[in-house]
């Protein structure tokens, strides 16, 4: 199988790579690195199964040819995190939205209609009431003008143009909504709650808590993520539709913190931050975060092997094991 993965170079696009050459398959990694590292994909240089193109999904000259080629497209490619989000909105926007774009009018001309893969996100649920969210749920998002909603607005677009031109021109189109995914690579710089804890843990430092730490998310995997997507790209049945990506045991940060001092057998205490002196902005943050999978479950059968814990305890070894080879 030929396998094209935009963004590629990011964290969960680097997985995919590593998932698809182990089963033997060709793949072609596209990534501007802003937010992707060739760290992450350093392992898969010298593969022959392996291609990899600095650009820029807006302007990248071979994407049409590589589309062509393409049996199966991950389109990953997107600015991300809450600190990228209200650092350069403008970028979010043009990216997520024009970038997607792009590369569904790409397919649409390429004369193929390879298995396409469209992550969205759980973000786009915003303030549902709902103690769960189901893909069939109302979004709920606040009015214009509060930038840290930019990139829930941008995934709904791009689902929408997902849709739109899988039912104009039927192309074989998923949208995956994924629900906070982690694992190892997977960097704290743009606000991602899991590798900034374990990392403050291991070297002894206050764990920050935003706010109270009583609101609540759903920590998948990213390993797990990589086979729910790898399943829902081939199944037919699952072409069109969005469904939901992720774990449904749910967790508030405040216990999440203490489970990794506990785990890391750290002294490390707590330490609570307003959103404001984190970010630089008042903004009020959902109160809770996890999927309801009934239709993933139901079109690909797949159960998450990888429990919070273990995932925890793999992360906090990996950190360890990073400063024993710097020191």
């Amino acid at each position: 199988m030929h396998v094209l993965i935009t963004g590629g170079a990011g964290f969960i696009g680097s997985h995919l790579a590593d998932h698809h050459l182990a089963r033997g398959d060709q793949v072609y990694v596209v990534d501007n690195l802003s937010t992707g590292s060739l760290a992450n994909v350093a392992a898969f240089r010298g593969h022959p199964g392996f291609r990899f193109a600095e650009a820029d999904i807006l302007h990248w000259n071979g994407l049409g040819e590589a589309v062509a080629w393409a049996d199966r497209i991950y389109h990953m490619a997107a600015v991300v995190g809450v600190k990228k989000v209200l650092e350069d909105p403008v970028a979010v926007m043009s990216t997520n939205m024009t970038g997607t774009e792009r590369v569904l009018r790409a397919i649409h001309h390429g004369g193929w209609n390879p298995q396409v893969i469209i992550a969205s996100t759980s973000e786009v649920y915003g303030f549902n009431p709902q103690s769960s969210f189901a893909e069939s749920d109302y979004i709920v998002l606040p009015s214009a003008g509060r930038l840290r909603w930019a990139y829930a607005v941008t995934k709904l677009a791009d689902e929408f143009l997902a849709f739109s031109y899988a039912r104009k021109y039927g192309l074989h189109i998923v949208v995956a909504r994924l629900f906070n995914t982690i694992g190892p690579n997977q960097v704290g710089h743009y606000g991602m709650v899991v590798p900034r804890f374990v990392r403050q843990a291991v070297d002894g430092d206050p764990l920050t808590v935003y706010g109270e730490g009583t609101q609540t998310r759903s920590f998948c995997d990213v390993r797990d993520t990589v086979v729910a997507l790898d399943q829902l790209a081939g199944c037919p049945e699952a072409w069109g539709e969005v469904v939901n990506v992720g774990n449904d045991q749910e967790i508030s940060i405040r216990a999440l913190a203490e489970l990794i001092v506990q785990r890391a057998r750290s002294t490390s205490p707590l330490h609570f931050v307003s959103y404001k002196d984190a970010y630089g902005e008042e903004f009020e943050d959902v109160t809770h975060r996890r999927p309801v999978l009934n239709k993933l479950r139901a079109l690909t059968g797949f159960s998450p092997e990888w429990t919070l814990t273990r995932t925890l305890e793999d992360l906090i070894e990996r950190e360890r094991a990073k400063i024993r080879r710097v020191a």
